[in-house]
């Protein structure tokens, strides 16, 4: 699964090339913020989400495949974590992080194989 981390799942409904800027994020738990930047590239695809007061006016980087679903209508995505998962996960810094290889793998390792999930998204 870590090797797909950064890929969509089939199932999420999303089309290349769809801009998810403004979309609303939620968890499992509720909402979590909007998509400030994202990346649809075949094997680095992601979401930065803008939590707002949420964390303290943090961003957090979410790994393509914790999309479960895209509502277009709507403009939410859909993601397979609680506010407390997506909270744990390793802080992001866009200004460091974006280009970051290490922090990437950590991440991918976080929601995918070998994290806290055990290989599965919940």
């Amino acid at each position: 699964m870590s090797e797909h981390v950064w890929s969509y799942r089939s199932t999420a409904g999303h089309l290349a090339g769809t801009v998810l800027t403004g979309y609303k994020v939620e968890a499992i738990d509720g909402r979590i913020g909007k998509v400030d930047k994202h990346s649809d590239e075949v094997g680095d695809a992601y979401l930065v989400v803008d939590t707002g007061a949420w964390i303290f006016g943090k961003e957090v980087l979410l790994p393509a495949a914790t999309v479960v679903r895209i509502d277009v209508d709507e403009r939410k995505i859909f993601v397979d974590h609680t506010k407390e998962q997506i909270k744990d996960a390793p802080e992001f810094h866009r200004e460091k992080h974006l280009d970051d290889p290490g922090y990437r793998y950590e991440l991918g390792t976080y929601y995918g194989l070998g994290g806290p999930f055990g290989g599965r998204m919940v």
